[in-house]
């Protein structure tokens, strides 16, 4: 899936989310090019979004085009289609936990980053 169907679908998404869950969302989402991973990951890790506030540019949704290519270069697009669902579900629930000053989310996370860093990289077969 080139990067300018991945733009599409991802629209389409978010078409899905209701308005409320989108309120103060003031950068909306934005897909880039590159992919993104932290050095301290497994070489088969990559982050898929993240969920940004700043004290200038808001609060915004950055999906990473590059990290999915590399994770579902080959997959048929219903399997790019339900990866990017989750992603984007995943991020608008960081977007509605840290507007309600939650964090049960960043602890998931961090908690399934520990369990991949200590399981190390997937052997290739």
């Amino acid at each position: 899936m080139d990067i300018e169907r991945f733009t599409e679908l991802a629209d389409r998404l978010m078409e899905r989310v209701p308005e409320p869950v989108l309120e103060g969302l003031n950068g909306g989402v934005a897909i880039r090019r590159n992919a993104m991973r932290d050095k301290a990951d497994p070489k088969d890790v990559y982050i898929m979004g993240e969920y940004v506030t700043d004290p200038v540019m808001g609060c915004y949704v950055v999906i990473y085009y590059g990290s999915f290519r590399a994770l579902l270069e080959g997959e048929p697009d219903s399997v790019w289609e339900e990866e990017l669902w989750e992603t984007i579900r995943h991020e608008l629930r960081h977007h509605l936990e840290d507007r309600a000053g939650e964090s049960d989310l960043d602890r998931e996370d961090e908690e399934q980053l520990y369990e991949l860093r200590k399981r190390g990289p997937r052997k290739q077969t």
